[in-house]
């Protein structure tokens, strides 16, 4: 019975970071300039990973690919916001101003 609850919750969060995968994704194919993809790439960075890697530590049980897991986790969640931060930075050195996203107009969609 426990297996089987393990089982559906680890699948409902992997599930749900391939969702949220699927949606960054969507999100930095449609926003209309780098730093709105940027935004959509990092949310998709830090919540991804959670969700996904709980699931397979949930599938793996308590072993050391747990432990390996958790490690590769935490340098996920220290390396992917500071890389959007870096990117951001770059981007603003360069000379990218953030500009207002002009609205959504039916007419550009072919």
């Amino acid at each position: 019975m426990l297996e089987n609850l393990l089982d559906v919750f680890s699948w409902l969060l992997l599930s749900t970071g391939g969702f949220f995968v699927f949606v960054g994704g969507l999100g930095a194919l449609r926003m209309p300039d780098f730093y709105t993809r940027m935004h959509a790439a990092g949310v998709t960075d830090s919540i991804a990973p959670i969700l996904i890697i709980s699931g397979i530590i949930l599938q793996a049980g308590l072993s050391l690919a747990s432990i390996k897991l958790i490690a590769i986790l935490a340098f996920l969640l220290l390396t992917g916001p500071t890389a959007s931060n870096a990117l951001a930075s770059a981007a603003l050195l360069a000379g990218k101003e953030p500009g207002q996203a002009r609205p959504f107009n039916k007419e550009d969609v072919s």
